[in-house]
């Protein structure tokens, strides 16, 4: 999850796979997308691939052409862990309530 959330700081990199969320796209249009070159692009989308957000697959009749994808079980895990941060603070919130309303 340590990579998931490194590859999800940075502000580019959110905006790919919200652009990804609608669908797959190739590395050059999600480079116009969010108005980057080629080259600074692919540093993000590298840093996607390794923390297994993305992945790339052959695009087509040309072998060249990447169509980069989500994949959804990084995005999974990190719910199931925010689910899990949440409920501990319903219990808290629930204990204070329960504590407040004991001592009126």
């Amino acid at each position: 999850m340590d990579a998931t959330l490194a590859a999800l700081a940075d502000p580019t990199r959110r905006k790919v796979i919200d652009l990804l969320r609608e669908g797959p796209r190739p590395a050059g249009e999600l480079a116009q997308a969010v108005q980057m070159s080629a080259p600074a692009l692919s540093r993000h989308l590298r840093v996607l691939r390794a923390g297994g957000l993305v992945q790339a697959e052959a695009g087509g009749d040309d072998a060249r052409l990447r169509l980069y994808t989500l994949r959804q079980e990084p995005f999974a895990a990190l719910q199931a862990w925010l689910d899990q941060v949440q409920a501990f603070w319903a219990e808290q919130l629930g204990s204070f309530r329960d504590h407040v309303e004991r001592n009126r």
